[in-house]
């Protein structure tokens, strides 16, 4: 079909500057492509009016039912005047490649400079096929199979027409209490980075010359985990350590990793709310990274400037927005009603706007839709790509890798596959929609392969499903506040019936897919409603439980690790959930996941995390003596520590060796360690390396994650597990305000989680 966009005067531009670029010979670098690209944004720029580059800053959600009549009054009616005008530069909420391809064509063939649209969605852990939450994949420790994860829902995204997500989240989170935990990596910055460069890789992979690659989008730029008191949106105050120590390695990895877009966050940090500071966006992102994508906001995160008391109305939101390097305007409309009249009144400068529209239109030119606007909308791709039935056996791998055994006292699993009784109780092993977890916005409910159909799949063992009690009361709804059930026990003795009769009571229990996510903080951390009752109730008449945690978040489970025999933490595994499960509680796959945030005594502990400071008062040596940082009422460590994960098997560490002990800071030095499956089956394990640096200029965690591998070992098999160290790897942001290492003294312990004890000491050097 001849379309319009090509008989433009910057179409006929750009295919003079594609006909110059097509002499250039393969050799030449990566720099001269790019320059290639900013010749072609320059001379579109040149094309534009101030309202048009303000349009590329704008985004729209969904506002009509495309295929129908066009909208003849009230927001919608403007909105579609705006596309027609090339007053809108990207789309989200837009599903399916009818919908796309329309909205497409009204920009690309009627708007005066047909420039294309991106077409943005969540897709936080996978599109239709959905893949376990985020903080659980995390639990695998596998970069490979995460890389391949993000990659899937990328692949799938693409088949429907979109071609950015608002992913990976990459928030560091010592706080449980915040729903959000779910999306991200968890609590150390050495493993979230890592995971983060993974995630980016596979959304958008090496290039855009696909057609299964999208954009991917790290956010929320920035301290959005440290929310007080894990309450969503909340102000955030930390100090100038904790930011780049804690809070910006992982997004510092995406730049590294290519990303082209960020988001900024809700919450505020030093008194100025994200979406306008000026030194997160400008001075650290776009300055000291010389990031040169650009930056959206969250869901109208402009206009609630106002309400923090940064900006006076919207037009002044606007104009601190865009100052401080906000490029494009999520849902708030601020910045198509008010920055062409903030450049005329000499409030904001042209050149930020050519700056911010330059970014956008300059991702739009990589990803090739120029060339071709409707790269993405395949109708034939779309109903050969969506669900396939590859994908299945991918996302099964994910969330079997993603599970994580917290106990099996006296080896009650795996479960014997013939000849036993098993009551199977709790409304969660039934439920096909929980496992989904939140943010499933395109899947379908009742999708997933519940515990109960997983276990059936064991025909040789007679089960007894009983509900128990429900956890929520009605169906609860994304956006919703989900109402839990505390007074209905009418379950509960159909429940004790089937555990009397039962050889092993396999209890599935944890929190609803809703209950972790955006806007979902809670003040406790401990089964929800009555499900702990429930717990109690039936290991009164048998105690021969394994407890199957279904859940979004590390939960407060005490009590459980004192009296339940074998603890399975399970997370929302997605699509395959119910199959992952029951292979793992069968023994057909070995167990190695390992916890990616520290799993509290319970709430007054949190926030609670590994890599704590030691504080002028650490543990004393009196037994009597109050004067040090602790609890009267509790210890201060956690019920299981970041890292932590058993298997089905014993591994065995020993002999650990440095190449020496002392090297400089132009040099690096090896550690290593021997690890032996001491067990009777092959397993994996996640040989961990953590270090402490005894003495710097600002105070340091009492150790740091700073390497990992994870390794396959059979039984009696003996392996040698390496890391380099170099100066590099110990640097930190110093009490200088740069990052840098400081010679010193330091320690390395080595383990199989945070709290390893097999140790060594080395040295740097000036």
């Amino acid at each position: 079909m001849k379309n319009k966009f090509l008989l433009t005067s910057f179409a006929i531009a750009s295919l003079l500057l594609n006909g110059c670029t097509a002499t250039i010979a393969q050799s030449k670098t990566k720099i001269l492509k790019e320059n290639t690209i900013e010749r072609k944004v320059d001379s579109l720029l040149k094309l534009m009016t101030l309202e048009e580059k303000i349009g590329q800053m704008n985004q729209y959600n969904g506002f009509w039912e495309v295929t129908g009549p066009a909208p003849k009054d009230g927001a919608a009616a403007i909105k579609y005047e705006h596309l027609k005008k090339g007053w809108v530069g990207s789309m989200l909420n837009v599903l399916g490649v009818k919908d796309v391809k329309a909205l497409q064509k009204i920009a690309v063939e009627e708007s005066r400079l047909h420039i294309p649209l991106l077409f943005g969605f969540d897709v936080v852990h996978g599109y239709q096929t959905i893949s376990p939450i985020p903080l659980a994949e995390s639990a695998s420790w596998d970069l490979v199979a995460i890389k391949k994860s993000a990659a899937i829902a990328a692949e799938e995204a693409s088949a429907v027409g979109l071609n950015w997500t608002f992913a990976p989240m990459v928030d560091i989170t010592r706080d449980a209490r915040w729903g959000r935990v779910m999306e991200g990596a968890g609590e150390d910055p050495f493993l979230g980075s890592k995971i983060a460069f993974a995630r980016v890789k596979g959304f958008q992979g090496d290039d855009f010359s696909g057609y299964n690659t999208i954009l991917a989008c790290t956010k929320h730029f920035a301290a959005y985990g440290f929310a007080e008191s894990g309450r969503d949106y909340n102000t955030v105050d930390i100090g100038t350590s904790t930011l780049h120590n804690m809070v910006l390695p992982p997004f510092k990895s995406t730049v590294d990793a290519g990303v082209r877009t960020f988001m900024n966050s809700f919450n505020e940090i030093n008194g100025v709310a994200s979406t306008g500071n000026k030194m997160l966006q400008r001075d650290i992102l776009k300055g000291d990274w010389q990031f040169n994508g650009f930056i959206v906001s969250d869901w109208g995160s402009i206009g609630e400037m106002t309400a923090h008391g940064n900006a006076k109305d919207g037009k002044h939101a606007a104009e601190i927005a865009i100052n401080a390097g906000s490029d494009m305007d999520m849902e708030s409309y601020l910045y198509v009603e008010h920055l062409a009249s903030l450049v005329k009144e000499g409030k904001v400068k042209a050149t930020l706007i050519d700056d911010a529209a330059r970014r956008i239109l300059r991702v739009k030119f990589e990803m090739g839709l120029f060339q071709n606007p409707y790269k993405y909308c395949d109708e034939n791709r779309e109903k050969t790509i969506v669900g396939k039935e590859e994908f299945q056996e991918s996302v099964l791998d994910m969330a079997k890798k993603s599970i994580v055994l917290l106990k099996n006292q006296n080896n009650l699993l795996p479960l014997k596959k013939t000849g036993q009784k098993i009551a199977v109780i709790g409304a969660l092993a039934n439920d096909k929609s929980s496992p989904l977890g939140s943010w499933r916005g395109a899947s379908k409910d009742g999708t997933a392969i519940s515990v109960l159909e997983g276990l059936q799949k064991y025909p040789n063992n007679q089960l007894v499903y009983e509900k128990g009690v429900d956890v929520a009361i009605g169906t609860p709804v994304f956006g919703s506040e989900t109402k839990i059930n505390t007074t209905d026990k009418t379950g509960f003795d159909s429940a004790i019936i089937a555990a009397k009769n039962a050889d092993v009571v396999i209890m599935v229990l944890g929190e609803i897919g809703f209950q972790t996510g955006e806007g979902r903080s809670r003040t406790n951390l401990d089964l929800p409603g009555l499900q702990q009752e429930l717990l109690e109730t039936i290991y009164k008449v048998n105690p021969n439980i394994v407890l199957v945690l279904n859940n979004g978040r590390p939960l407060a489970i005490s009590w459980a690790d004192q009296n339940i025999p074998a603890i399975v933490e399970a997370w929302q595994l997605g699509t395959q959930s119910g199959n992952a499960i029951a292979q793992v509680l069968y023994g057909d796959y070995n167990p190695s996941g390992k916890l990616p945030m520290s799993f509290p005594r319970n709430v007054g502990q949190v926030p609670i995390y590994y890599n704590h400071k030691n504080t002028g008062r650490p543990k004393q040596n009196g037994e009597d003596s109050v004067f040090w940082s602790h609890y009267g009422d509790e210890k201060n460590t956690p019920l299981y520590p970041f890292g932590y994960g058993l298997s089905y098997t014993q591994f065995e560490y020993s002999d650990v060796k440095l190449s020496k002990n002392s090297f400089s800071k132009n040099q690096k030095i090896t550690v290593s360690v021997a690890v032996k499956n001491i067990g009777k089956v092959t397993g994996k394990e996640v040989v961990q390396m953590y270090i402490s640096d005894l003495v710097g200029s600002a105070t340091r965690p009492v150790r740091e994650l700073k390497g990992f591998e994870l390794i396959e070992l059979k039984s009696n098999e003996k392996k040698t597990v390496s890391f380099e160290i170099d100066s590099q790897l110990l640097q930190y942001y110093t009490d200088n305000n740069k990052w840098e290492a400081e010679s010193g003294d330091f320690k390395i312990f080595i383990g199989g989680n945070s709290d390893a004890t097999l140790s060594s000491d080395f040295k740097l050097e000036n």
